[in-house]
């Protein structure tokens, strides 16, 4: 059958909102596909959702389409997103009162079943991960436009995979496949050169979103629309290829799929071949997040400048304790951003930051406020804030479970309002770690220099749930053979002091010359908590790469 060309226009709520009509006019495509969900943004769709009851799906979506349903429909061109959210038969019915009004005649249907949050008693949200094949059954009816709830991010490729080469649920090789293109695209222009190690490769200042052009055996070339800014490589491929992921086994509701199968080639310019993906049976259980209101939560920055920053810093925690002590959770950290002898009053300055978390607004708020407030022109010397502290603000709590999977009704909800229930996966497979892959050989000892780690590695980092990883990939196979060897868990835990009492995984990944760590709990409850200065750990991993370490003189 012909290539199934899939892009992408939004890697998250919030994304460019301009991508919907750049993907449609830049090139031909067949279904384009938009990412609006992540663990926050769920909290943030039920708490739009206490307000308004109708509310919980991403609005620019609708905005979007308002200028794109028509291009879409002429070009012949289907859309796939989870813009659904918390309510996505709302969208749906948004979708096609929007249709009527431009008279656009498009087939709208939506997926469902994933909300089980009645369920959850006390969770703002609670949503299982569905896969790909209540989308498939919406387009093999007919739909021009597919809305979802809470899928996996690759579902919006493997569900328009599966509807257009007719995959069944046994096909794991094949579906493993449109995982990883899925995952692949699931970002964005991530993929074409955002957020990348080695962005000095290229012109990034405005990249192209990515599309993937899939064939009937699983394997797809990963690209962009011609004269697209970005690039596409293997680097940036293997770059997203390694987000937000963890062993070798990459789990999914449709099937497992074993990143440690996966080869990248070049093939051509901004085109990159992904290929030997191997698939097994999924999990006997779906993951469920969880995401709930955990309190109330406030910040303020007292600014220390030139000498005695550290005295300054016991000065002000002094002045604060009284009412601090009544408070439930209490962080400070002194950041010495300050330069001696400094040209500037701003780099001769340091931060100190205070974060506090209670469950009650008052303790935060007011009580914070004025008393960080009061000490003006009473504190150290040159005393100032940032900005002054709110009211409080409430922050989130984020928690992953897992239900078996006979226990969700996937629900695909056709343009004809016929409701069709998505039969589970027939067969199953508890997850188990891989056997570890043997290491190469060894460089030859020799002259070493002291340098960071990035002058010879790349890396991206982010967050699931609690936990962060952090993928590193070698760029030569010189390279690899010294970096498999060097950066062991151990030493990964001696460059990033923050995990050192914490577990670290490390699981080796060689057709991709890469290392990918899971570090448990750095992120405490998660990105909405805000418990770390970086709380989606999106720096983690050039943190990583700026440490210095004996490297051989032959790498650099």
């Amino acid at each position: 059958m012909s290539v199934l060309r899939v892009g992408n226009a939004s890697g998250f709520y919030g994304d460019r909102f301009s991508a919907l009509r750049e993907m449609l006019t830049g090139g031909p495509l067949d279904v384009l596909t938009g990412d609006y969900l992540a663990e926050l943004t769920m909290l943030i769709l039920g708490r739009d959702r206490l307000k308004d009851p109708g509310a919980g799906y991403a609005r620019t979506f609708l905005r979007q389409l308002e200028e794109c349903l028509g291009l879409a429909h002429e070009r012949g061109v289907r859309i796939v997103a989870n813009a659904g959210g918390l309510n996505p038969a709302g969208l749906a019915d948004a979708v096609r009162a929007l249709a009527g009004r431009l008279g656009v005649p498009v087939r709208v249907a939506h997926v469902e079943g994933d909300d089980l949050t009645a369920a959850h008693p006390g969770a703002l949200a609670a949503h299982a991960y569905l896969g790909g094949f209540g989308i498939a059954a919406c387009l093999r009816a007919g739909a021009d436009v597919v809305v979802t709830g809470r899928v996996t991010d690759a579902a919006l490729v493997t569900g328009p995979a599966a509807a257009h080469f007719g995959w069944g649920p046994t096909e794991y090789d094949r579906l493993a496949g449109a995982v990883v293109a899925g995952h692949l695209l699931e970002c964005g222009a991530q993929v074409t050169g955002g957020n990348y190690a080695f962005f000095q490769d290229g012109d990034v200042r405005r990249p192209g979103f990515p599309l993937a052009e899939l064939h009937a055996d699983g394997t797809c070339v990963l690209t962009k629309h011609d004269g697209t800014g970005g690039f596409v490589d293997t680097g940036t491929v293997t770059a997203q290829l390694l987000y937000e992921t963890g062993g070798a086994r990459y789990a999914g509701p449709d099937v497992t799929a074993r990143l440690d199968t996966v080869r990248l080639a070049q093939d051509g310019p901004d085109r990159v071949r992904v290929e030997g993906v191997r698939g097994e049976a999924p999990p006997p259980t779906l993951k469920v997040g969880l995401n709930r209101l955990g309190g109330f939560r406030n910040e303020v920055a007292f600014v220390l400048t030139g000498l005695d920053v550290e005295a300054k810093a016991a000065l002000v925690r002094e002045q604060m304790e009284p009412v601090l002590g009544k408070i439930a959770d209490v962080r400070w950290e002194l950041v010495r951003t300050d330069r001696p002898d400094a040209p500037t009053e701003e780099t001769a300055s340091a931060l100190l930051r205070l974060v506090v978390r209670d469950a009650g607004q008052e303790a935060v708020g007011r009580a914070l406020s004025g008393a960080a407030i009061e000490l003006a022109l009473a504190g150290y010397p040159g005393f100032h804030v940032l900005a002054p502290p709110g009211k409080g603000a409430p922050y989130g709590v984020f928690e992953a479970r897992h239900v078996p999977r006979e226990t969700v009704e996937h629900v695909a909800v056709l343009p004809d309002g016929r409701r069709t229930t998505v039969v589970p996966a027939p067969h199953t497979a508890v997850l188990a770690p891989v056997p570890e892959p043997r290491l190469p050989e060894p460089l030859p000892p020799g002259p070493v220099r002291r340098a960071p780690l990035g002058r010879v590695a790349g890396a991206r980092s982010g967050d699931k749930g609690g936990d962060a990883n952090v993928g590193v990939w070698a760029r030569t196979d010189d390279a690899w053979c010294w970096l498999a060897h060097e950066l062991t868990a151990d030493r990964f835990r001696e460059l990033i002091p923050e995990a050192r009492d914490l577990p670290v995984t490390r699981h080796v990944l060689p057709n991709l010359r890469a290392l990918n760590f899971v570090v448990e709990s750095l992120l405490g409850e998660g990105v909405a908590a805000q418990a770390r200065f970086d709380p989606q750990a999106k720096a983690l991993g050039e943190w990583l790469r700026a440490r210095h370490l004996d490297i051989p003189e032959v790498l650099l």
